[in-house]
Formats: C-alpha cells, sequence, structure tokens
C-alpha cells in the first residue's frame, strides 16, 4: 500500500479550537463522524458570544478570536466550510467527503460553498430584519435558499444520497439549532432536518453543548 508521508506525518498534530455551544460544534461533530476525534487535539477556548458576553481567549489563534480554527503543523484553517474540506480530503477513507475525481466531487463543493456564501449570508440578514434590493440581488432571499435545499432532498434522504456526507452536518446544523425562531420548512427539508437530529453524533454533541 502506498503511503504519503506528508500526511501521515500531519494526522498527528491536528487541533482544533472549540467552543461549546458555538459554530465549532460542527467540526467537533464531523470529526467524530470521521472516526478521528482521538487523534485530534479539541482545544476548548472561550470567545465572545452574541451580546458581548464572553471574552476572546488569548490561547486562541484565530485572528479574530473565533471558532473554529485548525491548526495543522505550519498550516492554519478557519472558516467552516474550509475546515470541513480540510478534513475530508486528508482523511478520504472517512466517506463523508468526495475525493478529487468522485462524480459528486462538484455538488460537494458546491454545497459546502453554498452554504458559506449564500446560507449564512441569507439566514444573518433574516435574523437582522434587514432588507436590501443589493443583497438580493447577489444571494437571492430565504424563500428561495429553502427552496434550493427543498429541491436536493426530493428524491433522496441526504444531499449526496443515501447517507449522510459532511456537507449534511455543516447545513442541517442551524436549521436544527434555530428551527423555531425561523419560517417553516418545506417538507423534505423539514424530514432532512429531523433525521439529522436523530444522529447519534448530534445527539451527543446537543447534550454536551446544553451542559457546557
Amino acid at each position: 500500500m502506498h503511503t504519503d508521508p506528508i500526511r501521515n506525518s500531519r494526522q498527528s498534530c491536528l487541533t482544533v479550537y472549540h467552543a461549546p455551544n458555538s459554530r465549532s460544534s460542527t467540526v467537533v461533530q464531523l470529526l467524530r463522524e470521521m472516526g478521528i476525534a482521538n487523534r485530534v487535539d479539541i482545544r476548548n477556548v472561550s470567545i465572545r458570544r452574541m451580546g458581548g458576553a464572553g471574552a476572546v481567549d488569548p490561547a486562541n489563534p484565530h485572528p479574530e478570536g473565533k471558532v473554529p480554527y485548525l491548526v495543522d503543523g505550519d498550516t492554519q484553517v478557519r472558516e467552516r466550510g474550509a475546515i470541513i474540506l480540510y478534513l475530508t480530503d486528508l482523511f478520504p477513507e472517512s466517506d463523508l467527503g468526495r475525493p478529487v475525481g468522485h462524480p459528486q466531487r462538484g455538488a460537494y463543493l458546491s454545497w459546502l460553498f453554498y452554504y458559506q456564501g449564500v446560507v449564512e449570508a441569507v439566514v444573518a440578514i433574516r435574523f437582522a430584519g434587514v432588507e436590501s434590493p443589493v443583497f438580493h440581488d447577489s444571494f437571492r432571499d430565504y424563500a428561495t435558499m429553502l427552496t434550493r435545499i427543498d429541491e436536493a432532498l426530493q428524491d433522496r434522504p441526504w444531499l449526496l444520497g443515501d447517507s449522510p456526507c459532511a456537507a449534511d452536518l455543516l447545513i442541517g446544523g442551524p436549521f436544527a439549532t434555530f428551527a423555531d425562531m425561523l419560517p417553516p420548512m418545506p417538507p423534505a427539508m423539514a424530514a432532512w432536518v429531523d433525521r439529522y437530529r436523530e444522529l447519534p453524533s448530534t445527539r451527543r454533541m446537543d447534550a454536551e453543548d446544553a451542559a457546557g
């Protein structure tokens, strides 16, 4: 079997900076789904919370004091979509990502970047109560975003097929967490969020976040 010495040397020095009940919970959940959480140094840090609670932790190397933040030797990765792509490419045997050459690679990348580039922005501006034609022309609106996700789930239980991938964790998490604060989802998407909630890794992460 061919062994990649660069990849193997990096496996022992992966560090993820995490704050309970925050965006970084998605990455910790992914590490468990991938079966590599025991090979990663998960360091809990404090962060500044919405509303002003908490404080930036000087032990966190993220330039803005946010989480998640991944350090792999001399490589540092920020933003959930980028971290998820980095991890699933580094450990393709987990089957949570889609490696280069896979027929679903394009769809996988598209969902990761759709979340980072559209979903987060559209949800945030809805919470802020802001209406802007400039924003709409660039990102469309909340209803359109729901429709795009729902369309992908019409004939399959998960975004890319019969089993969850890392993109399901990234996109499904916020809708499960904030369902009571958001408008109702279309049927296929609502059923998908229910499936996400029932994943053992989701249940464990929810319990830990509640305790944290």
